[in-house]
């Protein structure tokens, strides 16, 4: 099962590593699915690195903008599902 927890407002392909807006909370070792607007699934993969102004981070809550190494590309307005 899934839940959605945000949607992409960034991605930056030379690290890379996607922006996202949190609507719901996300950990490290969470697993995450990556969908284009339609639904289609771009990749899924567990949650190894995030940071928060430039700081690594072990959790982030919703309302918090946080930026996720990945290991696919995306782009502005994916969005981030949760495994659940």
């Amino acid at each position: 099962m899934e839940k959605l927890i945000g949607k992409v407002k960034h991605f930056y392909s030379h690290i890379p590593a996607m922006i996202v807006e949190l609507e719901d909370d996300v950990k490290i070792g969470d697993q995450i699915i990556v969908r284009n607007k339609r639904g289609d699934e771009k990749f899924k993969q567990i949650v190894e690195s995030m940071e928060v102004n430039r700081q690594k981070i072990q959790e982030a809550k919703a309302g918090e903008e946080v930026a996720i190494q990945v290991v696919g590309k995306t782009k502005e307005g994916d969005l981030v599902y949760k495994e659940i």
